[in-house]
Parts: structure tokens; sequence; C-alpha cells
């Protein structure tokens, strides 16, 4: 038994309309009815509110259609798995590339075209795909983003629900033209990697996902080597009359500190300790 059944069967026993259950679950009706058609996947369970609300609409036990479309995907994916990936759609690269930063991107595109579908390309947009989704399932329940961004798409809000739901179970051999035009298009200001480290950056357009740039980095490390404390620190600490009142946070701070050469006195810390407490050394956040 699948989603589809327990849904079309309990909408059935209740003398219930496809309508009355996308209106439950804030979708359009014709979502509803390609999700019982078959002719869309139930979309993943960690990425969505939609089986809490049908749910409930439908009186079922708490989890059931979450269950039932974890396991129906899961049979899906196996099936994908034998099959060899699609390569992507000619605007979707054009997309990534036009939004990669113009220092980088006769070299991207260079390689893109040598390799097509290739390591690069795929890890480059998985992690596109990956920033994006994550803003908008964070924005989910929230109307104001929703209305904005359908909005700017002249879309209606039921509508952007569905366009979301299908966006979140997307992924680099999935994606379409329609993910690229409604998301990484408009939340996506520019994007850089760095070939040495594959470290990428991703910069998001502010109106519609505020925050700081997201960095991630792919090369390997050596583990911080350990590190012998300080002799001086060992004596501020020590001494009453220098370290005084002195927090766990800024024992911390003072612990980090590092020298080449040079060994710094027990007097040194006690400024230290003063400068970082001086207010006048520090801008408002």
């Amino acid at each position: 038994m699948d989603v589809c059944l327990v849904i079309k069967q309990r909408l059935e026993e209740l003398g219930l309309e496809q309508r009355e259950l996308a209106a439950a679950a804030e979708v359009t009706e014709s979502y509803i009815s390609q999700l019982l058609t078959r002719k869309k996947a139930p979309p993943a369970p960690d990425r969505t509110d939609i089986y809490d609300k049908m749910g409930r609409f439908l009186k079922l036990p708490n989890g059931q259609l979450s269950q039932l479309a974890d396991l129906q995907r899961k049979e899906e994916l196996k099936r994908k798995l034998v099959e060899p990936p699609t390569p992507l759609f000619k605007e979707v690269r054009e997309l990534i590339l036009r939004k990669c930063q113009p220092d980088s991107e006769k070299q991207i595109r260079a390689i893109f075209e040598k390799q097509p579908f290739g390591e690069l390309e795929r890890l480059t947009t998985q992690k596109l795909l990956d920033v994006v989704k994550r803003v908008a399932k964070e924005e989910l329940e929230n109307e104001n983003w929703l209305h904005l961004v359908a909005r700017l798409s002249g879309r209606s809000y039921e509508e952007m629900r569905v366009l979301v739901l299908e966006f979140l179970d997307t992924d680099v051999f999935n994606v379409s033209v329609e993910n690229c035009v409604s998301f990484l298009d408009p939340l996506i200001e520019s994007w850089d990697i760095d070939l040495a480290t594959f470290g990428v950056e991703i910069v998001l357009n502010r109106s519609l996902a505020p925050g700081y740039p997201r960095k991630f980095e792919f090369v390997e490390r050596e583990p911080d080597q350990p590190f012998e404390e300080e002799p001086g620190l060992k004596e501020f600490l020590r001494d009453p009359s220098l370290n005084g009142d002195t927090t766990e946070e800024e024992i911390e701070f003072l612990k980090k500190l590092r020298f080449k050469g040079k060994r710094p006195t027990p007097l040194y810390y006690y400024r230290e300790l003063q400068n970082l407490r001086d207010p006048l050394h520090f801008r408002a956040a």
C-alpha cells in the first residue's frame, strides 16, 4: 500500500473532495491530482509539512503518511541508482555559469564543456541547490516570504508552496529549468570556487535570504597541533593581583594567543585583558 492509495481510500471513506484536501494542505488542487495519479512522486517526509497537514485532515494516525512516503521513495531511489545520470538542461548550465564570478567564469565554462556533467559541474550545481533548498525549507512556513517570492514570479501563494515542495525534492540529477527560474535565479547573487582547494563561496540575494555568504571547503587539512601553555600565562593565572575576576571565556581567549620567537610576560596578559574589556576598542555588533 502506498501514499496515493491510502489518501484515495481515506477521501472516499470520509466523503471528501481533492479540492478540500488541497485547501487543507495549502497547495493547488492540480498538485493533489498529480500526486494521486502518480504523475508526481511523494515529497520527502523530512523536507515538508504537507504530510502533517494531510494526515490531520484525513484523520490518520500521526506519521503514517510520512512512513509510507519514505518507503515508497526508497524503492524509487533503488530503481534510479541503476540508471545512467542525465546531463543538465542547457538552460540550467547557462544559469549556473552566468551566476559565476566573472574572473572565474571562463575557466569554469571550459571545464564544464570539456567534461559535460563531470565531477566539477555536479559538485558546484549540487552545492548551489543545497544552499537554496536550505533557505526554501526554512521559509516554507513563512507566509510573507512565500507571498514575496510568488509576486516576483507572478504566481499565487498556493502555486508557490507547490513549487517549494517540488524543489525541496530535487537534486543535481533532476533539477529543472522551472527550479532555476523560480529559485536559483532569484536567490543566488553569485558564486565562486577555488580550484586548488575546491572551496565554494555562495552569495545570496540579501532581500530574499539575509545573512553572510555561505562558504564550503573540500580540502584535506592537518589536525591542529597540540600546544604548550605559555609560562607567562601560567604565572598570570596564579597571581590574583593580576588576574582578578577573569572569566572562563576570557581565559580561553588568552590561551588561544600565539607567539613566534617571543615569550610574553604575566604583565602582557594583564594588559591584553584590559584591552579586551575596554569598550573603546570595539565597535557595536
